[in-house]
């Protein structure tokens, strides 16, 4: 006796399409795709700081705002010569990158940081 152990194709399809879309969720959080291609800059103080994986993230306050600034994996940090010392609260910054496409979303990722006059580069070969 011999058993039918197919998988049915709308079973397969189903976790296909489930598959894909966590991927395109993924991608356009911890890619680009959710900021604008326009150049940004900002200068604040960092309130908060979360360093780490996926990735670090800071709290600025700019002009009474709060920004939420992605930075780097704790190894492209470190790369950049960043520390947690140097991203620690109560440290003035100037962040360059790319805001949000949502304009009324107060986040960027960040591709270079200036602390203390010194540029700290976390993506030295993408183009700016």
């Amino acid at each position: 006796m011999s058993r039918d152990h197919r998988i049915p194709l709308g079973s397969l399809l189903l976790t296909v399409l489930f598959t894909v879309s966590l991927a395109q969720v993924a991608q356009a959080h911890h890619g680009w795709r959710w900021a604008t291609d326009q150049e940004f800059e900002i200068t604040g103080t960092i309130t908060k700081a979360r360093l780490g994986n996926p990735h670090g993230e800071l709290t600025l306050t700019v002009d009474g705002k709060s920004w939420l600034v992605e930075v780097g994996q704790p190894w492209r940090n470190e790369r950049a010569g960043l520390t947690d010392e140097l991203l620690a609260p109560g440290r003035v910054i100037t962040v360059h990158g790319h805001r949000s496409a949502k304009p009324d979303e107060l986040l960027m990722k960040a591709e270079r940081i200036i602390i203390d006059g010194k540029d700290h580069n976390l993506y030295p070969d993408r183009d700016s």
